[in-house]
This record gives structure tokens, sequence and C-alpha cells, in this order.
């Protein structure tokens, strides 16, 4: 399993020199199975960058998986170029929550006047599974769902191939449980074990005494929940749009500093848009 980032900002792209290091594009991975299928996870602005590669490689089929629909998660859809291909086969998986279907979400976002082209620009072949909970099977890679703790709900996702697990939790309030949300203990029996698990890591404990409710985590917060769950490697995500290099920077060494204090040996990395892990 490889997986890519090509966008860990929250909220909406940034640019500039004090972003350069954790880059300004927006919710998008790709995840690579050892069979060569590709899931891709979100539609940020991340997912232009995607595209331009899927078509370089002439990749004709893959996988979309969304987490939910906040414009930072789909913003970059109508930008994926082989959407416009006809010879593309893409399968869609999510829940629609307060939407009518996954269909229904991806037409909204090219729906007037959002955008000045609409859904049957697209060529390519389109297929919409409203899964939820029920988990799916890519390839020889397992995908388990959660609900996230967030305003309007969300999906988090379990990565499972060849013995190895990735836990990706986005936009998810570990100390605020909004409707349809699970519990702490919950998403700490989620990540048990995992090799990697990134998360929503977006505010400092300042930020959070105003942002309570809000939807997102604090770094400390996100940190608790790697420690407790035992896994091996955590990657702090969902960077906020005014967060500079150096403050990521200084969240990372804090959190290294905190699980060497409690003689853990979790590895505690920021997630860039450029960062790619195998396992």
């Amino acid at each position: 399993m490889k997986i890519i980032c090509w966008g860990a900002r929250g909220s909406l792209p940034v640019s500039g020199r004090e972003y350069i290091k954790y880059g300004g594009d927006t919710t998008c991975l790709e995840i690579r199975t050892a069979g060569g299928d590709i899931v891709v996870v979100d539609c940020g602005s991340g997912v232009r960058r995607v595209g331009n590669n899927l078509l370089k490689e002439k990749v004709r089929r893959f996988t979309i998986l969304l987490t939910h629909s906040h414009w930072d998660h789909v913003l970059g859809f109508p930008f994926l170029k082989p959407v416009y291909d006809s010879k593309v086969k893409i399968d869609f998986h999510g829940c629609p929550f307060a939407q009518k279907s996954i269909q229904s979400v991806v037409a909204k976002i090219m729906e007037p006047p959002q955008f000045p082209i609409n859904l049957g620009a697209i060529r390519a072949k389109m297929s919409f599974h409203d899964p939820c909970l029920k988990g799916i099977k890519v390839g020889t890679m397992k995908v388990t769902p959660i609900i996230l703790s967030h305003p309007n709900q969300g999906l988090g996702y379990k990565f499972q191939e060849n013995g190895a697990t990735f836990v990706f939790l986005t936009d998810n309030e570990l100390r605020h449980k909004h409707p349809g949300g699970c519990d702490y203990r919950e998403y700490a029996a989620f990540c048990s074990g995992a090799d990697v698990l990134i998360h929503d890591a977006e505010f400092t404990e300042e930020d959070y005494r105003r942002t309570r409710t809000w939807g997102h985590s604090t770094y400390k917060q996100a940190l608790e929940l790697a420690l407790e769950a035992g896994v091996k490697r955590f990657g702090l995500f969902h960077h906020n749009q005014d967060r500079p290099d150096a403050e990521v920077d200084a969240m990372v060494e804090d959190c290294r500093r905190l699980a060497g204090e409690k003689g853990s040996p979790l590895d505690c990395f920021g997630v860039t848009q450029e960062s790619a892990i195998e396992l």
C-alpha cells in the first residue's frame, strides 16, 4: 500500500512563501494497492494534480471515496481532468448524509451558478454507491468506514492490506460529540495498532477556546488518540488556512516532545502535500 498526499490544508486553498513546506491545496489523498488499484480520497483542490498525473500514466479506472461534501473536500472535482475522458471509469463511494445520494452530491458541485458547465459535460463512465458504513474492497485492500464527529457528519476510513493498516480521520472533533458521531473510545478502538494514523489536528489549545464545536480537533487531542491507540506513526493533518509552516513545525515538535516524555516511540510528523508513505 502506498499513500500519497496531494492536499493537506483545511477550509480553503492558500498560497504564499509561508505555506511552501506543507502546501496550500485542500484535502486529497491517493492510495495505491499492491495490485495497482487506485483510490482517491476526497476531491479538494489537490485532486487537480492527481488527475493530471493519472492522465500522464494513462490510468483508465479508479475509485473515489468521499468523506463529506463540505467545500474544501469537493471543490476540485470539476478540475479532475479524467472525468472528461470517455475512456475512463470511476467508482464513487461514500455516504450522502444530508443529500439524496452520492450522485446528487457530485451533481451539486457543478450546478449553476456554482460552475459554468454542468454534469452533462462529463464523459467518463461514473457509477455511484452509497454504502455508508458497510465497507468495501478495492482489489486486495479492505476499506472500513466510521462516522466522524463533525457538523453534517462525515466518514473516516481504515485501509488494510497485507497486514498493514492506515487510518484517515479528517474533520473529526474528538472532544465534542456532534449528532451521529462516535464516542472517543470508539475512535481509539478503530485506530488501535494502526501503522499510520493521519488525523485532523487543525487547532491549538488557544484556538479551541473559540472554535469548540466547529468540528475539528487540537493537535494535542489528536496526539492523545494516537498514543492511546498505540499507532506507530501519527500525521498532523487539515492545517489551518492561516497556519504558516513555522507554526505547523512547532506543533509537530511539541508532539514529539510530549510523546517522548511519555516514553512512547510514536513517530510524529506533519503531513505535506508532497508526503508519500509506503506500507
